[in-house]
């Protein structure tokens, strides 16, 4: 199946899974808050460069230029951006004392060494600036383990914009665990991976459903270059 096929059968899928949600009171909107964050997920090079087993699709067309303007807009004005990584110390599959969990068992995470800061560093072409957090992590979630929580309600963070990779895992969790810890969760449509056909639409989807308002890259950085101005007046 090519991938205009499979984005007919998707949108058949889309279409009938919206009119029963939508009977069953699902697909309710959360809205922009008053004080937004940045919170960008495993965008480091292992994920946006080639020749790794977790590189995902779709980056330097798509998911870069996204990320660079949700950025600029952060920047220039003053809103909070963390960048999120992972990478694993103890590496070896068979070492009891792992800080992989169990998470090998089912992927290959020891393929992102801590050793190895290139394949965790943030991809270059959407790098931190001074002041910006790069926070490592372990699991899926973002939030999971991480001081996450506790440093956005520090900032006033009301709202979180989710980006990067994957649709399917991090990204996906780190929304489920936003709206859990109370902020309200925009996922950035175009600025959201994965690795295989149809996962970003299909998760989009779902999530837009049932635990964020997907919106576009323009709405966001609209939002973003208005915010503090709409809540000055």
């Amino acid at each position: 199946m090519d991938e205009e096929d499979l984005d007919a059968v998707l949108q058949k899928a889309f279409d009938e899974s919206t009119r029963i949600y939508a009977e069953r009171g699902f697909q309710r909107r959360i809205g922009f808050g008053k004080k937004p964050a940045l919170v960008s997920v495993d965008l480091a090079n292992a994920w946006t460069r080639p020749g790794n087993p977790f590189t995902c699709e779709g980056v330097d067309d798509r998911i870069i230029p996204a990320m660079q303007a949700l950025l600029k807009a952060c920047r220039e004005n003053g809103h909070p951006v963390v960048h999120v990584t992972t990478a694993y110390q103890i590496t070896d599959r068979d070492s009891p004392n792992s800080d992989m969990g169990l998470w090998h068992h089912k992927i290959p995470v020891e393929a992102v060494n801590l050793k190895d800061e290139h394949l965790w560093a943030i991809d270059s072409r959407i790098a931190p600036v001074e002041g910006e957090w790069v926070m490592l992590k372990k699991r899926a979630s973002s939030f999971s383990g991480t001081p996450l929580a506790g440093y956005l309600r520090g900032l006033g963070v009301d709202t979180i914009l989710v980006t990067g990779v994957t649709a399917t895992a991090c990204v996906r969790t780190t929304i489920c665990d936003g709206l859990a810890e109370g902020f309200r969760t925009i996922a950035v449509k175009e600025a959201i991976g994965d690795r295989v056909p149809g996962a970003v639409a299909w998760n989009l989807f779902d999530i837009d459903a049932k635990f964020a308002d997907v919106e576009s890259t323009e709405t966001c950085v609209a939002y973003l270059e208005s915010v503090n101005r709409r809540n000055d007046t």
